[in-house]
């Protein structure tokens, strides 16, 4: 795992990038939280996620929308400012992998919402991953019809995200004939999933591969979601 800067809109943005082995694996960009409340690329379910496509064979990029971390300018927490942001860093993880066969986006919390936009923008995405997508808390209604197959994944105890609006979300996304929105709740799980982290890496390892329909095979690697090491 690298530590890469690029320039955004607003400055540089920092990230970490890992890159597979394959020449032609999938790419992903995975985003993180709303920084407003103290969400960066270090959050223990944007890692999970990080991890979990890392260990499919997926060149991986996270990265900390502006004023977070290390990457310039100031923080937004509109969403227009982030989203402007994960736009530059899709297009640079695109140029750096050009060989890749497709393209996936994933977010968690604040970050579903900006992946869920950045879906509709960009037609070379494949499929995308939401945890606890705040469909409570933002509109998603521009979601439709929904362009890529995807898993949704919610804790059935979350008490900021209602777990019946995102599955209102995921039974009206998975209205469309050719496509397929897996939706999966971790009943004990809350929303930062405290001891559920490794289902969420779980449940990306088991569900993502049968989503696929690029022709790439994943590879599974059975490593921990959140290793005892700086991440």
């Amino acid at each position: 795992m690298a530590e890469v800067f690029f320039n955004g809109p607003a400055g540089r943005l920092e990230g970490r990038f890992h890159k597979s082995e394959n020449q032609r694996a999938p790419l992903v960009l995975i985003l993180h939280p709303n920084p407003v409340q103290g969400g960066t690329m270090n959050n223990r379910v944007t890692y999970a996620m990080f991890q979990a496509f890392v260990n499919m064979g997926f060149s991986v990029l996270r990265f900390n929308y502006r004023g977070v971390g290390n990457s310039q300018g100031s923080v937004d927490g509109t969403g227009t400012g982030e989203l402007a942001d994960a736009i530059i860093a899709l297009d640079w993880l695109q140029n750096l992998d050009s060989e890749s066969t497709s393209c996936w986006i994933a977010g968690y919390s604040f970050g579903a919402w900006i992946a869920a936009q950045l879906l509709m923008r960009r037609p070379e995405i494949k499929g995308f991953v939401f945890v606890s997508p705040p469909t409570n808390l933002y509109a998603f209604d521009f979601l439709t019809p929904c362009p890529a197959s995807g898993l949704i994944i919610q804790g059935g105890k979350d008490t900021i995200v209602t777990e019946s609006s995102v599955a209102m979300l995921a039974e009206q996304l998975d209205s469309h004939n050719y496509l397929h929105v897996e939706y999966k709740v971790i009943a004990e799980a809350d929303h930062v999933y405290g001891k559920h982290l490794q289902e969420v890496h779980d449940l990306i390892i088991n569900k993502v591969p049968l989503l696929k329909t690029d022709g790439y095979k994943t590879t599974k690697k059975t490593k921990k979601a959140i290793p005892n090491d700086d991440y």
